[in-house]
């Protein structure tokens, strides 16, 4: 198989995310996924999942086997990067993400804290959990 067949057929299937408490996230990335086009997908006690129109999904799980809170700086998932079509809703979810639970990363360098060819917005939540959002330049 060559590299280009292999990348051309490659991608998420879904992404699942722990957390200590659904009830305390659950607000934020019901608005972001809502921004971003992405549609309830399945919904069970202490879980919801999210599905983006190319059939991958987000899964947001509230687990008793978590061992601690989430911290992005440790080692494993940083952050999750959500392309957005366009800088005009990028620069209006900014306006809004402060009043459903997410902050501004980097807030002083925006929309270039990624650098200057690269128009993105970083939000952290709650819990910690951090998202790029990235527009077309």
């Amino acid at each position: 198989m060559r590299h280009h067949e292999a990348v051309s057929r490659s991608g998420f299937h879904h992404v699942e995310l722990w957390t200590e408490s659904l009830a305390t996230v659950l607000p934020s990335w019901a608005w972001l996924t809502q921004q971003l086009g992405w549609t309830p997908y399945q919904e069970w006690p202490g879980g919801i999942s999210w599905q983006a129109h190319d059939g991958s999904y987000l899964v947001l799980e509230e687990s008793p086997d978590t061992t601690g809170p989430h911290n992005r700086t440790h080692a494993g998932l940083n952050h999750l990067a959500f392309t957005v079509p366009s800088a005009a809703l990028l620069d209006q979810l900014r306006s809004e993400a402060t009043s459903h639970g997410w902050s501004e990363l980097f807030a002083d360098r925006y929309p270039h804290a990624g650098g200057p060819d690269h128009y993105a917005l970083y939000l952290e939540n709650k819990q910690g959990f951090e998202v790029e959002l990235v527009a077309p330049n």
